[in-house]
């Protein structure tokens, strides 16, 4: 089945600064920066992103950090365990919106 994501373009990423090379270097430094050992651990990073990216929903990103994430020693349970975490912020973020519709529909209805 064909989709718009093909798993080989994430190896075409570098290519993104082709026409405008001067910003791309700009972002590939900034985001090796972010992702290097400080006050979070790299495996840290790296389960963060991968959280980050079910987030956004980016079957690259999710590729990228799935393998991140295993070299640099996470396993499968804190994987599956970062994404329950990013779940309910999610879940909850769409919740508390709610308290939106109410204000709006209470208003209204008066």
């Amino acid at each position: 089945m064909e989709t718009y994501y093909n798993p080989a373009d994430l190896l075409k990423f570098n290519n993104i600064g082709k026409d405008v090379p001067e910003l791309a270097k700009k972002f590939f430094e900034y985001y090796g920066a972010v992702f290097l050992e400080g006050e979070l651990s790299e495996r840290e990073k790296s389960l963060i992103a991968l959280a980050v990216a079910h987030t956004i929903q980016c079957p690259y990103c999710i590729d990228a950090y799935t393998k991140a994430c295993l070299e640099k020693g996470s396993n499968l349970a804190e994987m599956t365990e970062a994404l329950h975490v990013v779940t309910a912020i999610r879940g909850g973020a769409s919740l508390v919106h709610g308290v939106q519709m109410r204000n709006v529909a209470e208003k209204l209805s008066i």
